[in-house]
C-alpha cells in the first residue's frame, strides 16, 4: 500500500508538488499552510484534510514533505515541544525540501531520530513549473535509509535526483547553485543594462551572448523577461537574498573570500529596499537599466 503523504507549506511550489503527487498515484493526506485559507483550498482540490495543528498532519501521514521559507519556521515546525510535526512521530518520513542553512538540516534529522523517525533534505533547483510537471532536479541528503524510502516519492517529483550525502552536504551544494545563479543574474543584469545605454539591439545581444562566452542557463530563463520586464514571480529576489546571505555565512565559516557573491547580495538587498523583492529574481535589471528603478504602473 502506498504510503500516505501529508504536505506543510503549501505555497506555488508545495502545492504544485502535492498536486503531481496525487496525480501520480499517491494519497495526499493532510495539508497545512500558515495561511489556513491556501491550506483549506488546496484540500478540498485534492480530497485532503486541512489540518489546524502541526501534530495532525503527522497522526494522519506516514511521509511529510515539508516547504518552508527559512530556518525560523523550520525550526517552529519541528520544535521540541508544543504543537509540533514531531509529536507521534515515531515510523515517520519527513522530506525537506527548502533551502535553509545545512546545520538546520543537521537539527532537524537529530531531533527527528530521537523520537524514532527519519528525515531527509531533498533540495530542489528547479522552480514552480517543474515542481508541477514533476521535472525538478533534486539533492538529496541525510542516510542513505531514509533516502531509498523516499525514493519512489521523489521520483515522481523529479527527472534527476542525486544523492549527495549525509544531512547538511546536499544543503551546501544547494547553498552554492543558488550563490553561483544569483551572482549570473546580476551579471546578466548589468550586461543587458550597459547594452541599452549603449545603444544595443538586445534581442542582437542576447543572441550573440548565447552563442559566446557570455551563455548562461539564466540568460534562458531571464534575458528575455530583463528586457522586457517581465518579473512574474517564479523565484523572488527576497529568496535570492536569503539565499545568498546562506552561501556567504558558510563562506564566512571556512575562511573564504566571496565578493562577487557579497555584491550580489547587496543588489538583491536593494531590490528589497526599493520594494522589489517579490518580483522575480529577473527584477534585479530594474537597478541596472537606464530609466528604471521604480515600480510600473
Amino acid at each position: 500500500m502506498a504510503e500516505k503523504i501529508g504536505v506543510v507549506g503549501v505555497g506555488r511550489m508545495g502545492a504544485n508538488m502535492a498536486r503531481r503527487l496525487k496525480e501520480s498515484g499517491f494519497g495526499i493526506s493532510a495539508v497545512y499552510d500558515a495561511r489556513p485559507k491556501v491550506a483549506k483550498e488546496l484540500a478540498q482540490e485534492l480530497g485532503a484534510e486541512a489540518c489546524k495543528d502541526l501534530a495532525r498532519v503527522t497522526e494522519l501521514s506516514d511521509v511529510i514533505i515539508t516547504v518552508v521559507s527559512d530556518d525560523t519556521a523550520m525550526d517552529e515546525i519541528f520544535a521540541k515541544s508544543g504543537d509540533s510535526l514531531l509529536k507521534g512521530a515515531a515510523g515517520r518520513l519527513f522530506i525537506n525540501c527548502a533551502t535553509i542553512s545545512p546545520k538546520t538540516h543537521i537539527e532537524v534529522e537529530k531531533r527527528a531520530a530521537k523520537v524514532k523517525a527519519q528525515s531527509l533534505e531533498a533540495c530542489m533547483a528547479s522552480s514552480i513549473t517543474q515542481a508541477r510537471e514533476g521535472t525538478l532536479y533534486l539533492m538529496c541528503g541525510g542516510t542513505e535509509e531514509a533516502f531509498k524510502r523516499a525514493e519512489p516519492i521523489l521520483k515522481k517529483l523529479s527527472n534527476s535526483m542525486r544523492y549527495i550525502g549525509k544531512a547538511g552536504q546536499a544543503a551546501k551544494v544547494k547553498a552554492l547553485v543558488n550563490m553561483v545563479m544569483n551572482i549570473n543574474t546580476a551579471g546578466l543584469a548589468e550586461g543587458l543594462g550597459l547594452g541599452q545605454a549603449l545603444g544595443i539591439d538586445l534581442n542582437t545581444l542576447r543572441e550573440v551572448f548565447s552563442q559566446t562566452g557570455a551563455n548562461s542557463r539564466v540568460l534562458q530563463t531571464d534575458g528575455e523577461d530583463m528586457q522586457n520586464r517581465e518579473h512574474s514571480c517564479f523565484f523572488s529576489g527576497s529568496h535570492a537574498a536569503k539565499d545568498s546571505g546562506i552561501a556567504l555565512k558558510l563562506a564566512k565559516e571556512q575562511k573564504i573570500k566571496t565578493p562577487l557573491a557579497e555584491a550580489t547580495k547587496a543588489q538583491f538587498d536593494k531590490m528589497e529596499k526599493l520594494g522589489f523583492g517579490e518580483l522575480d529574481k529577473s527584477g534585479i535589471a530594474e537597478l541596472t537599466f537606464k530609466g528604471r528603478g521604480k515600480k510600473k504602473k
